[in-house]
Order: structure tokens, then C-alpha cells, then sequence
């Protein structure tokens, strides 16, 4: 059976608490459950992160609809969603389907917070399928396309309501592989002005934090889409409480053994030095020399203060292998991909995603809504 960190903070702050009680305990701890969140930092940073993560959106509550609301996994987390006061979920799908699902799994979805919608029958499709209509009509869609999606595509539906604000954000991907969710996303939902969209990766393991892009959408990025890649990144990172070191990864180091993909990498470097971004970057480097302090030391030139939190690898094929291989290999806790630079909050699991993940995805998507 795994550890659970978690375990190691609460037991600790209860032994605190008890030798507080017998006056066992040398000095007093004014915040036992400050103490707590202190001990779960240090043990796990990704679950102290989440942790933050849900009491802010606890304090600001939000509505997010879950697309493939008939699936059980996707009712739990629903259930969970709610029962951790996190705010509204919103399950689309044909009423009597989830609830025959809901019975059959235990669940009860008759309480307030939760809400079923059935696209085909929604008062909304008019709407939904005129505002589809405006941004697909000289994309090879007729009215009639964009209504059919609508009554027909859970995801669509689902991101027409986040687009319109209905709901402030979404959550899919358990029936359908990732590219087939990333594309009805970006049907509906364009990127922020002035961002890119982006899947970034987040890895624990042993110990460290590290920021993985692109694991999701730009393929085989040019020198200015790698800049962005970066920049989109580190302000991920930042916003989840850290601050940010960019490594731009290559097979070569600095010159050495490069080609004319390293150039690009090197690019890259030079345009973020004109943005004068606010966060630490370098490259073109290898991944060892980014992620080891050792290594860093043969190069006394680099720009980064210490090991890089973040890295920007040459391609999508680069990151998600990386992210892959550091799960089953290197043991890490894999976050994501998640999605950065949308102009409203969607998120998309892995296909097969487990009811707790499912959750943190929603209850990340809510978080994006409070920025």
C-alpha cells in the first residue's frame, strides 16, 4: 500500500497538539493546522499546492460543468466536487442515463450543488449554436453543423456554456483521447489575447517540483512559439507559488554538439531576452546539466541561480515522453497536462482518469476562474 504524506502531517500535529494538552511539549504551537500544511510542504510540495489551491477556491466558489456527466467516475467526482465545498457541478448528460448510473454506483445527486442537463433539450442550444455559428462559418460549417454539434457533442455543449457564462469552467476527456478533446475546445474557446495555449506537465519526484511544456499542443514549435512555450509556463509556476527557473532543453549544451533544431532552441533564447521577461531563463541546454546543480558548476556563464523548475523541451513528442517515463520509471506524481492561456478555464484528463483526479482537475479549472 502506498504512503500517504498526508498521513505524516496529521499524525505529527496530533502529537503536538497532546503534548501541548500534558505540557510535554517545550513550546506551545499557536496554529496547529498552519503547523499541519508547514509539515505537508516540506513532505509533498504538489499536495501542499492543491491544498492551497482548494481553499482558495473554497472562498470563492465556482460552477463547473463535467461533459461526460453519465460516467460514474465523472458522478464521484462531481459528488466530491460539491462535498468539498468547492462550489456547483454541472453534469451533462441524458437525465435518466445518470440516474440509473447514480443508483446502480450508490450515489446521490439529488442534493443542492448539483445540477443534470441534457444537451439536446436545453432552452440554451439556440444561443449556443448561434455563437458557434459566428466563429466556425468560414471554417466550412453551416448553421445547421453548429446546431448539431451542440444537441449532439457534450463537449461543445459544455464548452458553449463556459464560453457564454453559464458556467466558469469545464472539465472532459474520460471517453475520448486528448487531441479529440483539445480540438472541441479550441473550436469554442480561444486562446487569452496576448497568450498561447499551452499543456504544462507538473512532476514531483523526490522531492522537487518541476514544470514540464509543451506535453499537449504545438507539436513542433518555431523559435517564437518556444518563447511563448516559456513564458506561459513560468507564469504557471509562479502562480502556483513558485518562482520560476527556464531551462530551454536540447540534446546539445550551450553550443556544444548542436544542430540546426539547437538553433532554433538558441532563437528562442534571444527573443525572450528582448521581452525582458521577470523570470530567471537560459539555454540551449541539456536536461542533466538544467536539472543538476553538479553540472551547472562546469558552466559558471548560466543565468539560472540554481536548478531549473521549469523546462521547455524542443517539441510535444520530447515533453510527454519525458513526463511518461519520469511516472513509470522515476516514480513521479504527474499533473496534467494542463491547459494555460485559454481566454476561459477548460481542463482535459487522460482517458480512464480516476474520480480523485477528475476532481483536482475541476477543482484547478475553478482556481484559473478566480485569476
Amino acid at each position: 500500500m502506498p504512503f500517504d504524506p498526508r498521513l505524516l502531517a496529521s499524525v505529527s500535529a496530533a502529537v503536538a497538539k497532546a503534548a501541548m494538552e500534558t505540557g510535554v511539549a517545550g513550546r506551545a504551537i499557536a496554529d496547529i493546522e498552519g503547523y499541519k500544511r508547514e509539515l505537508l510542504a516540506r513532505r509533498d510540495p504538489i499536495a501542499s499546492t492543491l491544498r492551497g489551491i482548494y481553499e482558495r477556491v473554497r472562498r470563492q466558489p465556482k460552477r463547473i460543468v463535467f461533459a461526460e456527466g453519465e460516467e460514474e467516475q465523472v458522478m464521484r467526482a462531481a459528488v466530491s466536487y460539491v462535498n468539498q465545498g468547492l462550489g456547483t457541478a454541472i453534469l451533462v448528460g441524458r437525465e435518466e442515463h445518470v440516474e440509473e448510473t447514480a443508483r446502480a454506483a450508490g450515489l446521490d445527486l439529488n442534493r443542492p450543488g448539483i445540477e443534470v442537463i441534457n444537451a439536446r433539450l436545453s432552452s440554451r442550444n439556440a444561443a449556443y449554436a448561434d455563437y458557434l455559428y459566428e466563429k466556425l462559418q468560414r471554417r466550412g460549417y453551416l448553421a445547421r453543423d453548429c446546431l448539431r454539434l451542440i444537441n449532439n457533442d457534450r463537449n461543445h455543449f459544455a464548452a458553449c456554456m463556459v464560453a457564454l457564462g453559464d458556467a466558469d469552467g469545464m472539465v472532459t476527456g474520460v471517453t475520448r483521447n486528448y487531441a479529440t478533446g483539445l480540438d472541441d475546445v479550441r473550436r469554442v474557446i480561444d486562446s487569452k489575447p496576448g497568450h498561447r495555449m499551452v499543456g504544462v506537465s507538473i512532476a514531483l519526484c523526490r522531492g522537487r517540483t518541476v514544470f514540464i511544456a509543451d506535453t499537449a499542443v504545438h507539436e513542433m514549435p518555431t523559435a517564437a512559439e518556444l518563447a511563448d512555450i516559456a513564458v506561459e509556463a513560468a507564469g504557471m509556476a509562479r502562480r502556483m507559488g513558485y518562482v520560476p527557473r527556464v531551462a530551454l532543453t536540447a540534446f546539445s549544451t550551450f553550443g556544444h554538439m548542436g544542430g540546426e533544431r539547437s538553433a532554433r532552441i538558441q532563437e528562442a533564447v534571444r527573443i525572450l531576452a528582448t521581452r525582458h521577461v521577470d523570470f530567471e531563463f537560459d539555454g540551449e541546454m541539456s536536461t542533466d546539466v538544467a536539472l543538476n546543480p553538479k553540472l551547472m558548476e562546469q558552466y559558471p556563464f548560466i543565468r539560472l541561480s540554481g536548478p531549473a523548475n521549469v523546462i521547455v523541451t524542443p517539441d510535444n513528442h520530447s515533453a510527454s515522453i519525458a513526463a511518461d517515463m519520469l511516472q513509470e520509471l522515476g516514480g513521479a506524481t504527474i499533473i496534467g497536462p494542463l491547459l494555460v492561456g485559454l481566454d476561459k478555464p477548460a481542463q482535459i484528463v487522460t482517458i480512464g482518469a480516476k474520480d480523485s483526479d477528475i476532481v483536482n482537475m475541476a477543482a484547478i479549472t475553478a482556481y484559473n476562474a478566480t485569476n
